[in-house]
């Protein structure tokens, strides 16, 4: 059901922007979560081999305190006329407060600019579920870098893994 709003919260964004139906996605960048590095923020971020939603490890938030987790910085990637998705896959336990992600896309000479995955934040316990909040980039747009962040508004423990930045044609 949860996929199902999503995938419907994606194609009503398209039809929005005017985009078609999205073609299959390629993978821009792949986090797989089997270590810690490139992991941006470490205070308060362990591995953990036992709780994982591909059978490998993930990452483990005990959040105390309201908090934005910094993951993963991409540099530049050579994308423009996109749609691009910042997807992962979120577990949590007794969080009080939502959970979402959110990306920034870094313009050069025009700051930077966020898309967060507010429309379904998770609270409460929950299992595995694919979050993602999507950004539309028009012919000419290119981002010198894309920020990957999870924010924990209030407290709890939140996993996160098998991260992935992805694209798919706006026409």
């Amino acid at each position: 059901m949860k996929q199902t709003i999503l995938g419907m919260t994606a194609l009503l964004a398209l039809t929005l922007c005017g985009c078609s139906k999205p073609s299959a996605p390629t993978i821009l960048k792949h986090y797989a979560v089997d270590d810690l590095d490139g992991l941006i923020t470490q205070t308060g971020v362990t591995l953990d081999s036992e709780v994982s939603s591909d059978g490998s490890s993930s990452l483990r938030i005990d959040a105390t305190t309201p908090t934005t987790v910094r993951l993963y910085e991409t540099g530049d990637i050579d994308v423009s006329n996109a749609f691009v998705t910042y997807q992962a896959m979120v577990r949590t336990a007794g969080v009080e407060g939502k959970v979402y992600l959110e990306m920034w896309c870094q313009f050069a000479g025009e700051g930077a600019f966020f898309s967060r995955s507010i429309q379904s934040p998770l609270t409460g316990t929950t299992d595995w579920s694919t979050q993602q909040t999507p950004f539309a980039l028009k012919q000419g747009e290119n981002p010198t870098n894309f920020k990957l962040n999870l924010v924990i508004e209030g407290k709890g423990t939140v996993w996160i893994d098998d991260i992935n930045l992805l694209k798919a044609p706006l026409k």
